[in-house]
């Protein structure tokens, strides 16, 4: 009879309980503070690029010829990631410099499109993909009055 009570006390200890909820609780918990570290990082670059974008049409915009402002927007780009602390596995950048054709006394206007490919590869994060392509438009607006360059 006390070989009974004895096993029955063992089967209803709860001796190891914290072990088994640890091991089925501790991995969902680092999961999502990957995901969550894996969503900021895309939410943050995007914020970035969205600058670079607007660096790049602002600066593109103010030059009176098209490859002056493919130039600068270029170099305006690269500067406000590398500012920014922002490094993509690619960029490019796209300039529609149409604006600056137009004729003295219209609006015209300059827009930048900025692609970066953000590297997640470091997270080692199962089911999220090493890298994330971010794009990025912002136009400005060409002073009406200022004078156009030959193109």
């Amino acid at each position: 009879m006390r070989n009974r009570a004895r096993w029955s006390e063992r089967i209803r200890g709860d001796e190891g309980s914290a072990a088994i909820e640890a091991a089925i609780i501790v991995p969902a918990l680092i999961m999502f503070v990957c995901l969550a570290i894996a969503g900021g990082r895309i939410v943050t670059s995007g914020s970035k690029i969205d600058s670079a974008a607007e660096d790049a049409a602002r600066e593109a915009s103010i030059h009176r010829t098209v490859a002056a402002a493919q130039s600068a927007a270029h170099t305006a780009a690269a500067e406000s990631l590398d500012d920014q602390g922002i490094t993509c596995a690619s960029t490019s950048v796209s300039i529609d410099t149409g604006g600056l054709s137009v004729p003295v006394g219209q609006v015209g206007t300059v827009t930048a499109t900025v692609t970066c490919t953000v590297n997640l590869s470091d997270l080692l994060l199962p089911g999220v993909p090493g890298a994330r392509t971010l794009t990025s438009t912002a136009t400005s607006v060409v002073d009406q009055y200022r004078q156009r360059g030959d193109g």
